[in-house]
Order: C-alpha cells, then sequence, then structure tokens
C-alpha cells in the first residue's frame, strides 16, 4: 500500500490530481487576465510596464496598443542576450503574446517564433492580439501540462517571463526546455522567488499558485 501510494507521488510531491487542481486554479486567473489584468497584479503591467523593464521602444511603437496592453511580464528576458535574425524562439508560457512578437520581430523572416500557454483563453488573446500585427513568422500552441510540443534541439532560444514560478512541476519545466534546445542553446528568463517563508495561510493554499 505504501509503495502504491509512494508511486503516485509526482516530483516535488504533488498527486496528479494535485497537479490537476494546481493548473485549474492557474487556468482560471489567466482566463480572467485575457479580459483585462486590470488588477490582477503587484507590479506595474501594460505599456508602463515594458517602460520600466527597458523594453525596446521602437518594438513597442510597432506592436501597437493591444499587445501592450496585454503585458505582465515581471522582467526582460531579452536583456539577457541577444536574439539574432535567423533564430529559432519558444516562449513558454507566452500570454497575451507581447514577449512572442518581441521575438519574431528580432528573427526576422529567417527565424520562427513559437509560444505555447497552458490557458485557452490566454493563447486566444494572444492569436487575436497579433492578427493585425504585420508579422508572419509566429506560431501559437495551447498546451495542458510542462510538455513542450516540439521535437529535440528545436530551439535556438527558450524565453519566459514570469511563467515557470506557477508550475507544481519545475523539474519537468526545465527538462522539457533543456530538451528541445539546440546543443548550444539558452534559457532566458525572468520570474519571481520566494525570499522568506510564505504565512501559514498560504503555504496549503491552491489560490496561491496563481499569485
Amino acid at each position: 500500500m505504501d509503495q502504491h501510494a509512494s508511486s503516485a507521488r509526482k516530483p516535488g510531491g504533488f498527486s496528479s490530481g494535485d497537479l490537476k487542481e494546481i493548473r485549474n486554479v492557474i487556468r482560471k486567473k489567466y482566463a480572467e487576465v485575457s479580459v483585462s489584468a486590470d488588477g490582477k497584479f503587484q507590479y506595474p503591467i501594460g505599456r508602463d510596464g515594458a517602460i520600466a523593464l527597458g523594453y525596446d521602444p521602437a518594438i513597442m511603437q510597432k506592436a501597437g496598443p493591444r499587445l501592450l496592453e496585454s503585458f505582465c511580464g515581471v522582467g526582460n528576458p531579452f536583456s539577457l542576450g541577444e536574439i539574432r535574425p535567423g533564430d529559432v524562439v519558444l516562449d513558454f508560457g507566452c500570454g497575451g503574446g507581447f514577449d512572442l512578437f518581441v521575438a519574431g520581430s528580432l528573427v526576422g523572416e529567417s527565424g520562427r517564433a513559437c509560444g505555447i500557454d497552458l490557458t485557452e483563453e490566454m493563447a486566444k488573446r494572444a492569436k487575436d492580439n497579433l492578427a493585425g500585427a504585420d508579422i508572419t513568422n509566429i506560431e501559437i500552441r495551447k498546451v495542458d501540462s510542462e510538455n513542450v510540443p516540439y521535437a529535440d534541439h528545436t530551439f535556438d532560444v527558450v524565453i519566459s517571463n514570469g511563467v515557470i514560478n506557477l508550475s507544481p512541476d519545475k523539474s519537468a519545466c526545465f527538462s522539457e526546455i533543456y530538451r528541445a534546445l539546440k546543443p548550444g542553446g539558452r534559457i532566458q528568463f525572468a520570474d519571481v522567488v520566494l525570499e522568506s517563508k510564505l504565512p501559514a495561510d498560504l503555504s496549503g493554499s491552491l489560490e496561491a499558485w496563481s499569485q
């Protein structure tokens, strides 16, 4: 009996049921964010957030207001290394599509920018936001877990912005990212970290996963 119970646990100590519940909580929040992000985050978002994080003003202007207003990033993954023309880039958790647009602009027509997101509504928002953009080298897929739906050694760079902290199975995140990267490829991500122990009322809270 003990052996069966142990085998049912996933990395991080979560059961399959736990993982499903956590992902559902995250989907619920970001389905709401796909409609409006106002009041959902404790840091600047939208155009003000992108300016504060040092995004290229020329690319921001090219993106336009619709993409900018959907930006909820916690940092600027593009500040960590150069994205070159011809690169193939994955945005792990593409949200409303602003970072994906930036990546697509940087890689040019000889490159490709691919986005994945756990929330169907968010993936649709990104597709809608990008439909009016003058860019054709972008694709978006909705996923159900940390699995990356691309072959081994596909990407030169993987970016992520405020997403990996949401995953209850971070080992799977990094394993999948590593698998999908080309030899010598790199990950550039911005995220939030816990600097002190969670209060008791939050440590066991499913809702805390989407904060």
